[in-house]
């Protein structure tokens, strides 16, 4: 553990990844246009929204850099997650609404590679230890990537995004039944797999399924736990919370019967 990079380790097959609840600009605030801009995209609170986590034996990673520094759960090649649609980059450039995050010039190859050796690789590399840990003692091993986003932003999607989307990356980084497993519970509240969100690079380089690792992606529609319309940054609504993380209790615990359920 850094004063960046947690990890709170359980025993149970389930791994909770928390990649964009971070807010730390850490060496770089002074290169954006507004540090307030360039935490805007963060997914706020997701980290409390899942403070269960680990009365369910979960073991929970968290980097607390914001995704404006660099973006772990993107691509280290600059490859696109979804050529063709709008997104933002490893280290983006931009916001979720296409403001730009710099002044003037951007981060050039050898900053990347800087910001990609002093904040992804030790997250990644925390992730992947905690993943090969729990597989060699279960037969089956969740990794859940959880995160949130406002429920209207024109420039990535049409109209409101659903409450719940779950991305398997079309059935590749998961079985189908713990997909269904998720969905499931989901069933209530509006929702949708691989919709709009399919997975990003963490659901997509760690599933495995064939080697008993099963990744899945939740995108939480902020509306389900805050007032995205009461100014920015958001506070965190327990009332209207407290919905929402009754379902996400019930979402773990339907993938760890699944991994529990493995040989």
């Amino acid at each position: 553990m850094t004063d960046w990079l947690t990890v709170e380790r359980g025993e149970a097959p389930l791994v909770v990844a928390l990649p964009h609840a971070g807010t730390d600009l850490v060496d770089v605030e002074g290169a954006f246009r507004s540090p307030e801009v360039a935490r805007r995209d963060a997914d706020w609170w997701v980290d409390r929204l899942y403070g269960f986590a680990g009365d369910l034996g979960a073991t929970v990673v968290r980097t607390g850099v914001s995704r404006s520094v660099i973006d772990v759960n993107r691509d280290p090649s600059g490859a696109s997650l979804y050529p063709g649609m709008a997104t933002t980059e490893l280290c983006p450039t931009t916001t979720f609404d296409g403001e730009p995050l710099y002044p003037g010039d951007e981060p050039d190859e050898a900053e990347i590679a800087r910001r990609r050796e002093r904040w992804f690789d030790p997250y990644h590399a925390a992730l992947a230890g905690e993943i090969d840990r729990l597989r060699a003692r279960h037969g089956r091993v969740v990794v859940y990537d959880a995160h949130s986003i406002r429920s209207h932003v024109p420039r990535l999607f049409e109209g409101e995004l659903p409450l719940f989307n779950i991305g398997t990356f079309d059935g590749v980084s998961c079985s189908a039944e713990l997909a269904e497993a998720v969905r499931a519970v989901c069933v209530g509240s509006s929702h949708v797999v691989d919709g709009r969100f399919k997975g990003g690079w963490t659901t997509r380089h760690y599933g495995a399924p064939e080697r008993g690792i099963h990744a899945i992606q939740m995108e939480l529609a902020m509306r389900g736990y805050l007032d995205e319309g009461a100014g920015w940054p958001p506070v965190f609504d327990a009332g209207r919370a407290a919905g929402t993380i009754a379902v996400l209790r019930e979402v773990l615990g339907g993938c760890l019967r699944f991994a529990e359920g493995g040989g």
